[in-house]
């Protein structure tokens, strides 16, 4: 399948595949962006795709993000239509670290807690990839892998309104009817 993308940004990259058979390739941020605790930024990919009718392209977190960071990717999908630029929400979910606390107010090392004047800036080239920086702030350097993407096919469905749906063996079991172990 051939995918038309436009480059909106000199420092976008267009997306590979780490492995041939890989199912998802990678996108790459195309700006810098310090995402502090508790926040929820954009990062924009610098890209616009033409996906073909019939398909979506889905975004999902890359798993060693996920794994060793308190960055959360959410899930996105790029309809066939769209023809803006592509960007990856990612949340913050560590804890801001104040004075010695952090808001479950658990007490912290003191060396753990840095004032900007003795770290300086983010974006100066000091800080490492996806590191753990002070007050559990993150840094996405341009040129990060930060997301994956699949194309996929979508069927869309016809809804009929009924007055009553067939029974089923589940019925209206939700929530942990099935057992939370």
């Amino acid at each position: 399948m051939n995918v038309n993308i436009k480059r909106l940004s000199p420092d976008a990259q267009i997306p590979q595949y780490a492995h041939a058979s890989d199912a998802c390739f990678d996108l790459v941020a195309a700006e810098d962006v310090v995402i502090e605790p508790g926040e929820t930024a954009l990062v924009k990919t610098g890209l616009a795709f033409e996906i073909p009718e019939g398909y979506e392209m889905q975004i999902r977190p890359r798993s060693g993000i996920t794994l060793k960071t308190k960055l959360r990717v959410q899930l996105g999908t790029v309809d066939a239509g769209y023809r803006g630029e592509v960007g990856v929400i990612v949340d913050n979910i560590a804890h801001l670290k104040v004075l010695g606390i952090d808001l479950d107010r658990k007490a912290i090392e003191y060396d753990e807690i840095a004032s900007p004047e003795v770290i300086g800036d983010p974006l100066d080239n000091k800080w490492d990839y996806f590191g753990f920086y002070p007050n559990n702030t993150y840094l996405i350097r341009k040129g990060d892998r930060i997301a994956q993407a699949v194309i996929k096919p979508v069927e869309q469905a016809a809804f009929t309104e009924v007055a009553e749906l067939d029974d089923s063996d589940r019925g209206a079991g939700g929530f942990g009817s099935s057992g939370v172990s």
